[in-house]
């Protein structure tokens, strides 16, 4: 097919995410390598997005495109009962880069259906009904999954599941509170966090949900202490803390997983698209021993058809792998220093740039119409004008491809990028961000 046919056949046959359909006009791919992707006239794109924020280790990794063909040769499914040595070898691979508390792994078809598993756990469990998560967070669109969301993704599937009750991130930027230190703050969300357990009945609350750094809704990094505070919350009621690491976790934030740069122990770990980098789809649960060991005697009532599919844990077990032979984790801190560096020189050069916040190779710029007053460029779930939308379509142009939630651009180029990439592909928000200030 020529590139007029797979755009004209897409828009006519595929209905896309989170989109009106009419009007669409997707890039026909034809290849990629690397951090780029190529359209059929031979435009090479930039994906600082790491596409969903899953392709971590670049397009054509030949290391693990060489493990789904060789484990194809051998067999491509067998059901989640037998024995299946990539499913057996990544389970363990997980287990032994977390921390020592942890157990045992279910394995999902990706993040949202992890969600869903985590959940059912924490509430098999521990018998209570309740699961708080957070407004700002997206945990997935699958019906459980949904309502663990906190933005407006959720709606469509109001009125929602009975026990699941929200709270808010610590978001110190958007709230603009006069918090001397990051421990004030800490003490702060925590208190809050703590008294409105309570006051839901702690015997009732199964687990709290986080995403360990906040994603799409702007990589909202919490303050030092808040997770120690939520862990001693947890433990003080016998309540499951489950970390979302879907997309903050396998190097993201220069650590294998985020809430590992908090030193904290969750009693539940979701995961998802960097354990096999979009190549094959695959998610998981991973468990304490604690939780492992009552399923000993008791039912664990999950099961999927593809659960631990072996072309995908073939493709983990790669991954985890390659993250470890290419020293991923030190050119993430690396070539993090230097894009924290630049999106600082930013947030200081431009009206526009409200907030910048960085860990690892996980950004986002938050954009606003005044920086004295913080107000967001664009109302909160509404961007009437599309002026979101247009400067996404200005950074396009230059070929850096990227998506926008809120008022916020989001950065988060693939693990193995370099130094020198990244300064030239930030040199092309350097630019388009000057367009912005003269729109504002």
């Amino acid at each position: 097919m020529n590139a007029q046919e797979i755009k004209e056949m897409s828009v006519s046959y595929n209905l896309q995410s989170w989109a009106k359909q009419k009007g669409l006009n997707p890039i026909p791919v034809e290849k990629a390598e690397g951090i780029y992707f190529y359209d059929f006239d031979g435009n090479r794109y930039s994906d600082m997005s790491s596409q969903l924020v899953n392709l971590n280790l670049g397009h054509g990794n030949r290391a693990i495109i060489d493990a789904i063909k060789e484990q194809a040769e051998k067999y491509c499914y067998v059901s989640p009962s037998y024995g299946s040595e990539p499913r057996a070898k990544l389970a363990k691979m997980i287990i032994d880069r977390m921390p020592d508390n942890m157990g045992k792994v279910f394995f999902t078809n990706g993040g949202a259906d992890a969600n869903e598993n985590a959940v059912k756990i924490a509430r098999m469990y521990t018998g209570r009904n309740k699961i708080f998560s957070r407004y700002r967070s997206y945990h997935g669109s699958t019906y459980g999954a949904g309502n663990l969301t906190g933005e407006p993704r959720r709606y469509p599937l109001e009125p929602g599941i009975p026990g699941f009750v929200k709270f808010f991130d610590p978001y110190i930027y958007r709230d603009n509170l006069p918090f001397a230190t990051e421990k004030e703050a800490s003490d702060f969300y925590v208190k809050k966090l703590r008294e409105q357990v309570i006051y839901e009945g702690p015997e009732s609350v199964a687990a709290i949900v986080m995403e360990t750094v906040t994603g799409s809704n702007g990589v909202i990094i919490p303050p030092d202490g808040y997770l120690q505070g939520v862990r001693k919350i947890c433990d003080e009621f016998g309540i499951m803390m489950i970390c979302d690491e879907v997309m903050a976790g396998f190097g993201r934030t220069g650590k294998m997983f985020a809430f590992q740069n908090w030193d904290v122990k969750p009693d539940i770990v979701s995961f998802a698209k960097g354990v096999t980098c979009g190549y094959v789809q695959l998610g998981g649960v991973a468990v304490s021993k604690k939780i492992a060991e009552y399923f000993d005697d008791h039912v664990l009532s999950c099961g999927l058809t593809y659960s631990g599919h072996p072309l995908a844990c073939a493709a983990g077990v790669a991954c985890v792998q390659y993250y470890d032979d290419a020293k991923v984790l030190d050119n993430v801190n690396a070539v993090g220093k230097v894009l924290g560096e630049i999106l600082e020189e930013l947030k200081g050069k431009y009206a526009c740039v409200g907030d910048v916040r960085y860990i690892g190779l996980f950004s986002a710029i938050e954009l606003v119409k005044d920086k004295s007053t913080r107000e967001p460029l664009v109302p909160y779930g509404k961007d009437p004008d599309g002026i979101m939308g247009k400067i996404i379509g200005m950074l396009k142009a230059k070929r850096f491809m990227t998506y926008s939630h809120e008022n916020m651009i989001l950065i988060a180029p693939p693990l193995i990028i370099t130094e020198a990439q990244i300064r030239e592909e930030m040199a092309k928000v350097d630019e388009v961000l000057a367009e912005v200030d003269k729109m504002i």
